[in-house]
């Protein structure tokens, strides 16, 4: 391997924490990992490495040699990129699995035209990802974040509806105000951070109301979330984006629209203990270029602080 090979497979085993993990991520052996940072620990006379059954860790000295590896790297895809005037290698993104669907992907033809050199991996899910764990770039989550060890880049705030089926509303009635929901029953969308069922929040002016109603039926997956609502299970708040369909043939219905949910904040992490690549750059710089137009149009003015977490 030459050596900028094996400095990126070196991240890589800091990141993964595990040269199995590295190997697979850089198209090579475990044995011919092993080998190349066995020569590169030769070459610098110093262990850059903890190595034991289950985790692989940097010593003191491999830490300030990460770091600095980080940087020249960085420093050499900008000075390709400066030369070239492309970006290129593998992003590895994750994305709420229905705006991938919606919002990214009918767009990411004209991103992908644009960086003809860049190959993208785009996960898709609600759970939770260690990004340094799972050697992924920049994830876009929805909902209010506490992740000290991440860079937040706010995107937008996306409006939520509050919704129920014709069948459940003729079972229950229309409520008119959050003080009606007494026999009501709620879908339980399970929290990925908490692991509890998320109550139903509603504002009433500057006031936030939230309603925990009996939920027979607990999920933690969006699409099924939106169909066991179609099938009458209960009432649910989603994104007002996801179900313009639903609403306009009467498969859904708006239920307390004149006290609606506090909109749920739309943000891109990534690792702060890197410096940023150009190909993260540049679809970062494309994330806020089509989701705050596409995702945020219908979303009011109200401040990230006070959106709602998911």
């Amino acid at each position: 391997m030459d050596r900028f090979a094996t400095l990126n497979l070196f991240l890589r085993i800091v990141d993964r924490g595990s040269f199995t993990a590295a190997a697979a991520d850089c198209g090579i052996s475990r044995p011919v990992a092993t080998a190349a940072i066995k020569t590169l620990e030769q070459r610098l006379g110093t262990r850059l490495l903890h190595r034991s059954t289950r985790h692989v860790r940097p010593t003191e000295e491999g830490a300030t040699y990460y770091r600095r590896c980080v940087a020249i790297l960085a420093d050499l895809e900008d000075a390709d990129r400066g030369a070239s005037g492309a970006v290129a290698g593998l992003l590895r993104a994750h994305v709420i699995g229905r705006l991938a669907r919606m919002i990214l992907l009918p767009a990411l033809p004209d991103f992908m035209t644009r960086h003809p050199a860049l190959t993208v991996h785009l996960g898709e899910g609600e759970r939770f990802v260690d990004l340094v764990r799972e050697g992924v770039d920049c994830v876009v989550r929805a909902g209010s974040l506490s992740d000290s060890d991440m860079i937040v880049r706010p995107l937008g705030v996306m409006e939520e509806v509050t919704l129920a089926s014709p069948t459940y509303l003729a079972r229950h009635g229309m409520p008119a105000s959050p003080d009606d929901l007494e026999g009501h029953q709620m879908i339980g969308f399970v929290s990925s951070r908490t692991g509890q069922p998320l109550p139903l929040e509603f504002t009433r002016g500057e006031e936030v109301i939230e309603r925990s109603l009996p939920a027979r039926l607990l999920v933690g997956g969006v699409d099924t979330y939106a169909e066991a609502a179609r099938l009458g299970f209960g009432i649910v708040q989603v994104p007002r984006y996801g179900f313009a369909d639903d609403l306009a043939n009467g498969t859904l219905i708006e239920v307390l629209p004149d006290f609606p949910p506090m909109p749920t904040p739309v943000s891109v992490l990534y690792p702060s203990n890197r410096q940023l690549s150009p190909r993260v750059r540049v679809f970062v710089e494309w994330l806020v270029e089509i989701i705050g137009p596409r995702l945020c149009q219908n979303a009011d003015e109200r401040s990230y602080a006070g959106a709602k977490a998911r």
